[in-house]
């Protein structure tokens, strides 16, 4: 069997790239950031990730097919040091064990060959109390939880803890991460490479847009990207919120009046 292969297209630049990647998280919050970035920044499809275990799955976006992992790039205005576009790698599907640590490896292999400039791994945290959803992988982390949404970092260097800080992210001083985001972040540091992840706190029930807007607040910061707007998510996000809602009413009110029992766990997955 072969190992997991990058296939980058021939034309393709890297130097000075900033990498985000974007993997399934807790309310979907990676995915939304993910194609957020891809149609704002206009972002490029430059190829993706190629393994035999991997589902033989497309994602068919504007008539055309997509790769499980996928690769994307851009020149977005990015006064980051160094930074000249940024490379984005994302993907909707739970990868498992053992090939989430040979694709890891394969990145960073890759990452060798290129002149990067860092990297950001983008990810979510449940909401206390609730569970992930995502077959036991989901973050598990200690942390005080505020009214508002709140963010957590990790950094495999000092400078990527210290560029953290600075964008007011307290550091995760205790707690569990799983899958791809684990295996990224702990070989990054053991090679020395300056990698920050960024969590949000987010609800599993559905697909958490406010969540997803805190990231890309702090992704603007790190990247000092003109025209990042935000707001179309937290109007997204008030209108989703306000259809589930009603949704969950309509079928509490009927689950009542036929003497069941609460239909949430069937909604809430």
């Amino acid at each position: 069997m072969e190992d997991p292969k990058v296939r980058i297209k021939s034309s393709f630049q890297s130097d000075g790239a900033l990498v985000i990647t974007c993997f399934p998280s807790v309310g979907m919050v990676t995915s939304v950031v993910g194609h957020y970035l891809i149609e704002h920044l206009d972002l490029e499809y430059i190829g993706g990730v190629f393994d035999s275990r991997l589902p033989a799955v497309a994602l068919i976006q504007d008539g055309a097919p997509m790769p499980p992992v996928r690769a994307y790039a851009g020149k977005p205005e990015c006064n980051l040091e160094g930074c000249e576009q940024i490379i984005l790698l994302m993907s909707e599907i739970i990868l498992k064990e053992p090939i989430v640590n040979e694709i890891s490896w394969a990145l960073m292999e890759w990452s060798k060959e290129q002149n990067l400039v860092g990297g950001v791994i983008v990810d979510s945290f449940p909401k206390a109390g609730m569970k992930g959803g995502l077959d036991g992988s989901e973050p598990v982390v200690e942390y005080e939880d505020t009214e508002g949404i709140d963010l957590l970092g990790i950094g495999t260097t000092k400078n990527s803890r210290t560029r953290l800080e600075g964008l007011g992210i307290p550091l995760l001083t205790q707690g569990v991460i799983k899958g791809m985001n684990a295996s990224l972040l702990g070989e990054a540091r053991r090679r020395g490479l300056d990698v920050m992840g960024i969590m949000a706190e987010a609800d599993p029930r559905f697909p958490d847009a406010r969540s997803a807007a805190e990231i890309i607040k702090k992704l603007d910061q790190i990247l000092e990207m003109a025209d990042l707007d935000h707001k179309p998510l937290i109007e997204e996000a008030e209108f989703l919120e306000s259809q589930l809602r009603g949704m969950i009413e309509m079928a509490q009110d009927e689950t009542k009046s036929k003497g069941g029992s609460s239909p949430n766990s069937m909604l809430y997955g």
